[in-house]
């Protein structure tokens, strides 16, 4: 049986840093950023299912949001600036994205490959691809609240643009999950600890 050097890729992960180009109270590494997006993404599955009729399966939700930046153990994290400056990087970004995921795919025994290969290339505008993506800004802006709390000021424009990057998405259990799980990023910990009555 042939070794691989998938997983040993997956660990390096905590190894890509966030943010990169701004200053960061609390650094962020891409392992904790898609352990956290997973843990949206499946929460926002669950409030569609309960609060609106919907019909997703959470535990696919979690899955696909886990990795849905395994391509930076290859490429990096291309800062946003960067990655958006115009059209044509955009679109050169998105095509070396797709190579390491094919990539990153191949290093798997062809036995697996099937199972992972939804995982690492996932249709971006499919029900679970657009959930995963409101996950993941919902995630960037609770690192805003985080830094912004914290006095680091640098992260207010970051979270004008998110804010709006949600408005554009926003459905019901995108509001939700901001009304109900967002203003808890802003308090201390005290606040956080103390009983309610």
């Amino acid at each position: 049986m042939n070794r691989s050097h998938f997983f040993a890729h997956m660990a390096r992960m905590k190894l890509i840093q966030r943010w990169p180009l701004m200053r960061n109270v609390e650094p962020e590494n891409v392992a904790e950023h898609s352990l956290q997006v997973a843990m949206v993404a499946h929460a926002l599955a669950v409030i569609r299912n309960t609060c609106f009729n919907g019909r997703l399966d959470p535990a696919q939700a979690a899955m696909r949001a886990l990795f849905h930046d395994a391509s930076e153990v290859l490429t990096g994290d291309l800062p946003t600036p960067v990655k958006y400056f115009n059209e044509d990087i955009a679109r050169a970004y998105k095509d070396i994205e797709k190579n390491a995921e094919a990539t990153l795919l191949k290093m798997l025994p062809a036995e697996l490959q099937g199972a992972y290969a939804p995982l690492l290339s996932s249709p971006p505008d499919d029900d679970y691809g657009q959930l995963v993506k409101a996950a993941d800004i919902l995630c960037a802006l609770l690192k805003c609240e985080e830094e912004l709390t914290a006095g680091n000021r640098e992260f207010a424009p970051a979270r004008k643009r998110l804010t709006a990057m949600l408005e554009q998405r926003m459905n019901q259990e995108i509001r939700y999950f901001l009304e109900v799980f967002v203003p808890s990023f802003s308090l201390s910990l005290d606040e956080i600890s103390a009983p309610e009555f």
